[in-house]
């Protein structure tokens, strides 16, 4: 009868042991919440993260499915490319201004194209030629000028004439203009899904 008496206090104690741990809470645990004061009413205030929200695809059959599965993951190969083109043009552009002489200008200039064909042609040659057609409209989307006048300002016409050519080649252009409300209305979702985070 004991013995059974103390396990019924030890289950007891330990049963409110766990519970007392439970409810140990520690700073981690603490959100100070920001609130405004509006005619007496006190008024939580917080930042929230942008969340986009799309119509639920439907796809007649499996291959649209797979076409845009193959899309999505396309653009989440190609669009870091694009944002490092877009901070690559920032910072140039930066500097250009700090320079003086047309000959300083294009040393720079120089010196940034070998940089970039030494960093980044290996990897750039491994994407498809849907991923390059994506690159070059995420490019004008992230820097409001199309490939070819990129080429045409940093490395002149002929160059730019040159590469447009080749792109025609393999079917594609450098002027490809990004149309976000348009043809390029699924890669604008997948886009603003990827930089809120919800892909």
């Amino acid at each position: 009868m004991f013995k059974k008496a103390i396990i019924a206090v030890c289950i007891v104690l330990f049963s409110f042991i766990s519970y007392a741990q439970d409810s140990v809470r520690t700073s981690a645990d603490v959100y100070v919440a920001k609130a405004v004061i509006i005619d007496g009413d006190t008024l939580w205030v917080a930042d929230l993260d942008e969340v986009y929200i799309f119509p639920e695809k439907t796809f007649e059959n499996l291959h649209q499915k797979r076409k845009y599965s193959r899309l999505i993951m396309n653009v989440k190969k190609v669009y870091p490319w694009a944002q490092l083109a877009g901070d690559i043009m920032e910072e140039v552009n930066n500097h250009l201004l700090t320079l003086e002489t047309d000959k300083e200008k294009n040393d720079y200039l120089k010196l940034v194209e070998t940089d970039l064909l030494d960093n980044y042609t290996d990897q750039i040659k491994k994407l498809t030629v849907t991923q390059g057609k994506i690159l070059v409209k995420l490019i004008d989307r992230q820097t409001g000028e199309t490939s070819y006048e990129v080429l045409e300002f940093y490395r002149g016409k002929f160059s730019a004439f040159f590469w447009q050519a080749l792109a025609r080649l393999f079917g594609s252009s450098l002027k490809l203009e990004y149309d976000p409300y348009g043809e390029d209305r699924l890669i604008e979702e997948i886009v603003l899904q990827i930089e809120s985070g919800q892909l």
